[in-house]
Parts: structure tokens; sequence; C-alpha cells
């Protein structure tokens, strides 16, 4: 049905028809029925692909990215879809308008998306009050945590700390966000020493009436293999969680599309991201030894991407421009692939 109606979609602009169609499910899930409806179409529920990772159990294995839902508006309808987990964000203390429109392309003939959004969001106060109204059902919700535009670098680290300290009672999961390309100078905080100075804040205040969150970093795929032992060598020093690989790419090798497509500025995922962020993946978990969990993402459009990503090392896989190709189907399509996989004794 999605593949039908997708022509239709791309002919609009790719943030306005998100609008359209958010507004949409929306609309649809306030009648009677339709979420009993969807549920029976895409979840897939079966005990062997529950995981718990971290410290949380997961439904199934297979999230929403971060950059979907920023203002954690449409969780409800978002879970209709079967998501063993979303992420909202990235959030940031105020709010901000983000970056000029236009600042989304799609890439067709590559399966990609550019975006340079600038981390626009209503803020993290409009983002708490929705998810204290939130009824969960056993979601687990990720809280992707950004600064803001106008706070400089030096003072980067009180961003992060108001939007944790906010955000700990109504999330599940924190991810550390300086990989973004699209806030300028935010990738600079990737390196060694205010990467540092980030996490060891954040775990110093982790901890409320007893309990903790585990903290992630998100790390772009363009990081040099020193500069990915750095990152192993942080995440063992700090104790944090885990990692999320990996954000979107500023690389534009290999692409087919149009010189006026690939010369826009911003962030490439989708299917152009697949081989690279399989590739850290690996690097990351073989260079720790298997030390902390990996979420991978970066073009998965299909179970053998999730697949392949889980076998390099991944604990959990996130979609987000394949849910945006494929539709609402990718997440069953792909649970059914990994269960099938692992009642074959091969995941």
């Amino acid at each position: 049905m999605y593949q039908l109606i997708k022509p239709i979609l791309f002919r609009f602009d790719p943030e306005n028809i998100h609008h359209f169609v958010t507004a949409a499910l929306k609309t649809a899930n306030k009648i009677w029925g339709v979420k009993s409806i969807q549920q029976g179409l895409f979840h897939l529920n079966d005990p062997a692909l529950e995981k718990e990772v971290f410290g949380l159990k997961f439904k199934n294995p297979v999230g929403l990215g971060a950059g979907f839902d920023k203002n954690a508006s449409m969780i409800s309808e978002l879970a209709n879809f079967g998501f063993g987990f979303i992420e909202i964000g990235t959030v940031t203390p105020l709010p901000q308008p983000g970056n000029d429109k236009p600042r989304m392309f799609r890439l067709p003939k590559d399966q990609g998306l550019i975006n340079r959004m600038g981390f626009n969001n209503q803020g993290v106060e409009v983002v708490v009050q929705r998810l204290k109204q939130l009824k969960r059902d056993g979601l687990i919700i990720g809280g992707n945590i950004g600064k803001n535009k106008v706070t400089p670098n030096e003072e980067a680290v009180n961003d992060y700390i108001k939007c944790f300290d906010a955000l700990f009672d109504v999330v599940d999961y924190f991810v550390v966000n300086v990989s973004s390309p699209n806030t300028p100078g935010l990738r600079e905080l990737q390196e060694k020493e205010p990467l540092k100075r980030i996490l060891n804040t954040l775990q110093q205040r982790n901890s409320k009436n007893g309990i903790s969150r585990p903290i992630l970093l998100k790390i772009a795929p363009d990081l040099t293999n020193a500069q990915l032992d750095d990152i192993v060598e942080i995440v063992s020093e700090t104790g944090i969680a885990g990692i999320i690989a990996t954000n979107t790419t500023l690389s534009r090798e290999g692409l087919r599309s149009e010189n006026s497509l690939k010369s826009e500025t911003g962030g490439l995922s989708g299917k152009p991201l697949t081989q690279r962020s399989t590739e850290v993946i690996r690097y990351i978990s073989e260079k720790s030894g298997k030390a902390f969990p990996i979420i991978g993402v970066g073009g998965i459009q299909t179970a053998e991407d999730a697949i392949e990503k889980l076998e390099a090392g991944a604990a959990l896989v996130q979609v987000y421009t394949g849910f945006i190709y494929e539709g609402p189907s990718i997440v069953k399509n792909i649970n059914r692939g990994i269960l099938k996989k692992i009642k074959s004794k091969g995941l």
C-alpha cells in the first residue's frame, strides 16, 4: 500500500509532507479501531525477539532513530508500527527554529536523504510535559540531547546538564549527540578532552533516588580509526553504557544523484551510509572486545541490512531514512527476518 502512495508523497517537499503525514496519523488514531488495525498489521510479537541491553528489556531490537519525532509529539502513533523502542529529539534546553528552509532533500536514485535541520525543536520543557502525560505500555523511550546553537562550546556541558536533569524521570536512556554536522562547531565536541568533560559530568549526576540511566554516545561515521580508538577509550574511562553508530555523513562519495542535490550541505543518511556505518560498528566492537553495547543505525532498509549490523557487533538497530523509503511495514519485515535467523541458530 505504502509503495503505491509513495510516488505521490515524494512529489512534495520532504519536511512539509512529514508534517502532513504525522498530522494525518494523529487524526486517524482518533478513530475507533484504527490503533488495533495498525497493531495487527505491523506488530510481530515473539519472546525470541526480546532483548535485555544495558539493563533495559526491549520487546524487539528494532527502534526508531532520533530526528523523526523531535518533540515527542507522536510516540503513541509511531508505537503502533511495532517499534521496540523510540528515540526522541534531538532536544535542546531552549526552543530553537533550526536552520533556514529548505533543509531536507530526498535522493531517490541513492535512496538517501540530506538534511541540515539544525536541532529544530520546541525545547526540553515542552518535551518533558508531553512525556509525563504519555501512556507507555512498556515502550522504551530514549532521549537524544544536544546544545543550543547560540551556546559556545566552552559552555556546552551546561546545556547537556539541563536536558539530562529535566528528562531524567521521563526517559529510559540518554543519547549525547555531539556528532550532528548541522550545528556549527558541534563535532569539535567529539575531541577527547571536551567529550570526556561532558560524559564525566553527566555520569556524576547519573543517580537519583538510587536510579541511574544508561548514557550512550552517538558518533559520526566520518571519524578516523585513531579517533574511533579514542572513543573506545573514552567509553571505558567514563563508564557510559554504550555507543550509537552512526550519525549522518558529510561524504558524498559514490552518489548517483544530480549534482544539484549532491551539492546541498548537510548530513547524508540512508542507503549510501550502509557500508560505512557497519564498518564503524565492526571496528568498535572488535577494538573494545565487545566491552559495551552498540546500537547500529545507518542505511537499514531490509532485514539483511539489520542482520549485517547485528552480526558486526550491534545489540540493537534503528531505522530512520529506511522508514521513509520503505514505509511502516519495515519494522515487521526486519523483525521477521531476524526471527528467522534466530530460529535457524545463526544469530
